[in-house]
């Protein structure tokens, strides 16, 4: 095909699924450096790819709405947006990297003429249907699959550009105002202790071991705890040490308790951005935080149980090598099962990591870059 002059990817979610998708803008922005490239991303995660030199424009899918307006029956409304959004800018070249029966109906619906999607089985919920490109990946389930990174960057081969491995991310100024005014030029320790599901969460309490000594230690002067506003029961005992101290203070000397902020429900997503953006460590389970932690080459800790790392974990497969401060933590047994939906088993795995072991790769992630200015 011709140079292509209007290109969408499609990608709404999930958010650390989004961060970790922009190596296919950056190949595709190297490959066509005058063409249009639009984003289609969930509302709510515009800020994740916002800032991004090589898009042209974000496309909000306002995923709510479009559902409310489908269940009040007003179907003109969203076959006007379909319309005004997906089919009038005449995109010539489509990407399909979610791969699900939505993102196909997305697709088909643009009218391109070159739609690149996966084929079965990973394109799932008859998605391969709204593609004309289908490109085979090998199974998750077979004895060589593929990152999730890569399975993506396949997309972009069969479009014949070549894959930059390129993951970083961006934020804009008020989003790194955002992050001076609450911590103050500190060194600090992000820990995200959330997750959507409760077999990927480690116990609450040991991550607020964790932040009491990596402060009592000297290896960080703060500590920010974040999460969505619907998150807060998950991260009690951590609150609680914040609760006790009040606003977070720049004076070292002070208690554990005062040097540890509350930032669950209170960031946006670019302003979350930010503060990992500018973190010494990022501690969390399988969550957004820590593929934003990759996006910004910050030194992280992970937390995995009932995960297959090698598919969906940090992604280090980029040039230039990998951080060695990208570490990850798992203890596996004969038999686990690795179903993150599974609780009861996915409980049991995080269980058997101590805090002790977090701790050591805490500080060891977090000593490998000790100017942590940004």
């Amino acid at each position: 095909m011709p140079d292509p002059s209007k290109i969408l990817i499609i990608r709404p979610s999930a958010l650390g699924d989004v961060c970790r998708s922009v190596p296919v803008l950056a190949s595709l922005r190297r490959a066509y450096p005058e063409a249009r490239i639009d984003w289609l991303v969930q509302d709510t995660f515009v800020d994740a790819v916002w800032y991004h030199p090589g898009l042209t424009n974000v496309v909000p899918f306002p995923r709510n709405g479009l559902a409310a307006d489908l269940r009040r029956g007003r179907i003109d409304r969203v076959l006007g947006w379909m319309n005004r959004t997906l089919r009038g800018p005449g995109y010539d070249l489509v990407l399909d990297c979610q791969g699900l029966g939505r993102s196909g109906l997305f697709a088909r619906w643009t009218g391109a003429r070159v739609r690149i999607g996966y084929a079965r089985p990973e394109g799932r919920e008859l998605s391969w249907l709204g593609v004309n490109r289908r490109v085979r990946v090998p199974p998750s389930d077979g004895p060589s699959p593929l990152h999730a990174v890569d399975r993506m960057l396949e997309l972009v081969r069969a479009a014949g550009v070549e894959p930059v491995r390129d993951m970083r991310l961006y934020t804009g100024p008020k989003e790194r105002a955002f992050v001076q005014k609450r911590l103050d030029g500190r060194r600090y320790a992000v820990i995200a202790p959330t997750s959507r599901w409760p077999g990927k969460r480690w116990p609450a309490d040991r991550f607020a071991a964790v932040a009491e000594a990596l402060l009592e230690r000297g290896t960080v002067e703060a500590v920010a705890v974040v999460g969505g506003k619907n998150e807060r029961d998950q991260c009690g005992p951590l609150l609680e040490l914040a609760s006790r101290g009040g606003e977070a203070t720049q004076h070292a000397a002070l208690s554990t308790q005062h040097r540890i902020l509350d930032l669950v429900g209170a960031t946006s997503v670019g302003e979350l951005m930010a503060v990992v953006k500018s973190a010494a460590v990022v501690i969390a389970n399988d969550s957004a935080a820590l593929h934003m932690a990759v996006g910004f080459d910050r030194p992280s800790v992970g937390l995995f149980g009932p995960t297959r790392v090698e598919l969906v974990g940090p992604y280090t497969g980029h040039a230039p090598p990998p951080s060695a401060r990208t570490a990850v933590i798992q203890h596996l047994r004969e038999g686990d099962r690795m179903d993150h939906k599974d609780e009861r088993g996915g409980r049991e795995m995080m269980e058997r990591i101590g805090a002790e072991k977090v701790i050591a790769a805490a500080e060891s992630a977090g000593s490998a870059d000790r100017n942590c200015s940004r």
